[in-house]
């Protein structure tokens, strides 16, 4: 193969590539989503600028704490940002699942807190991390079973079951911990004992972060799980139909109620899973506490999923990049703003991703743009080599015949 043939092979390739790439609706998704963040951020910017407006400068340093929290501290910084991260692509999956199948699963708090407790009180009881783990995917999904049979079988529908399911959680959770695993002087659940603890993987002296675990590990592997499932077997096809139709799903034979009650039983695994991983923390991580709130990574874990598009692979992204936000609470504090600035950015940063559909359209025309650009670059004149000496390849003429040959009919 001479040089010449390999370059056309190498343009070829990449020009075939790039036609996918540019023809595909995930780049219109990414670039919707790059865009949202950007205007998230700038919002953000607007809000510091309003708070701190006799000082401006004082905001610029808030975002530019917001930006570097991810590497500030070298690999510490990164290892918060997969601590925190772990989680809310757990919870995020949790709420992208039951969003393939037409669901809204705002219950994932309620999961989560049901999860969290079965996993720390087996964990306290049995010492065994892998006993713990398994009770809080337990625990989630049998919290859903319930909204899951009333949607099904009673058309109820899954907002109000679940929303009602966070508050009985909510009050469940709180008397469970104080009848069972309780310390009235800490006012908080008794701590996990190092066996009922997830290992570190060594990623705690890898990252130079003692509270991170292998919680992170599960969460990628967990999302390669569900990205095969939905994408790859007949089961997640079936889902995805009941979910575009359900009576058209049933009309093709698809069990339209089996795969209800099965898509919020697996979203709620998925949320009783991220409790576990919450509170199966080394290093003094956090406890349950008797309060009478909701927790909040559920709605989180809603953020997560609109931002990623429900996708896994995309949810996964948007978890660490709420991650890396969350990362930034101490540094903005140190610059002299709240955390609640956090969460307007992060609010905004959803508010924004409703006009998805609006951003897609801007990154249709950049794409086509770009598409144009590359087709007006004209081929320039290939050379054959023939015997070491370079020819130029004239194009054809008119007559399809190649330049300088005469028709033999004249």
């Amino acid at each position: 193969m001479t040089e010449v043939t390999k370059k056309r092979t190498c343009s070829l390739k990449f020009k075939t590539w790039w036609r996918k790439v540019v023809e595909s609706t995930g780049i219109e998704k990414f670039l919707a989503t790059i865009i949202a963040i950007i205007a998230g951020l700038l919002f953000g910017l607007i809000v510091m600028l309003v708070i701190n407006i006799t000082d401006p400068f004082v905001a610029f340093e808030g975002l530019g704490a917001i930006l570097t929290a991810g590497f500030s501290k070298g690999v510490k910084s990164i290892g918060e940002v997969l601590f925190r991260a772990a989680p809310l692509i757990l919870v995020g999956l949790s709420v992208a699942f039951a969003f393939k199948t037409g669901l809204f699963n705002i219950g994932a708090s309620g999961q989560l807190m049901m999860g969290s407790f079965l996993a720390v009180f087996v964990g306290i009881k049995t010492e065994s991390w892998i006993l713990a783990l398994i009770s809080g995917v337990l625990g989630g999904a049998l919290w859903a079973l319930i909204p899951a049979l009333l949607k099904a079988y009673r058309n109820v529908h899954e907002v109000v079951a679940t929303i009602m399911m966070n508050y009985i959680a909510m009050y469940s959770s709180k008397m469970l911990i104080e009848w069972l695993i309780f310390m009235p002087i800490h006012q908080q659940a008794r701590p996990v004992p190092t066996g009922g603890q997830l290992p570190t993987l060594g990623l705690d002296k890898l990252f130079n972060f003692p509270r991170l675990n292998s919680g992170i590990v599960i969460a990628i592997i967990t999302t390669i799980i569900i990205f095969v499932l939905l994408e790859k077997t007949t089961f997640g096809y079936q889902l995805k139909a009941v979910g575009f139709n359900r009576e058209a799903a049933r009309y093709a034979g698809i069990n339209d109620k089996r795969n209800i009650v099965l898509s919020l039983v697996i979203a709620g695994a998925l949320a009783g899973l991220a409790g576990a991983v919450i509170y199966l923390v080394p290093a003094q991580g956090e406890r349950l506490a008797t309060k009478h709130v909701i927790s909040n990574y559920g709605f989180q874990g809603i953020a997560v999923a609109l931002l990623g598009m429900s996708h896994p692979i995309g949810t996964m992204g948007a978890g660490l990049f709420f991650g890396y936000i969350e990362a930034a609470n101490l540094p903005l504090q140190r610059v002299g703003f709240k955390r609640e600035i956090i969460d307007i950015i992060s609010a905004s940063i959803i508010y924004f991703s409703a006009f998805t559909l609006f951003f897609q359209i801007y990154a249709r025309r950049f794409i086509n743009k770009m598409r144009d650009f590359f087709a007006k670059i004209k081929k320039k004149p290939q050379l054959a080599t023939a015997e070491g000496v370079e020819i130029e390849t004239l194009p054809p003429n008119e007559e399809g015949k190649e330049g300088g040959q005469e028709d033999d009919r004249k």
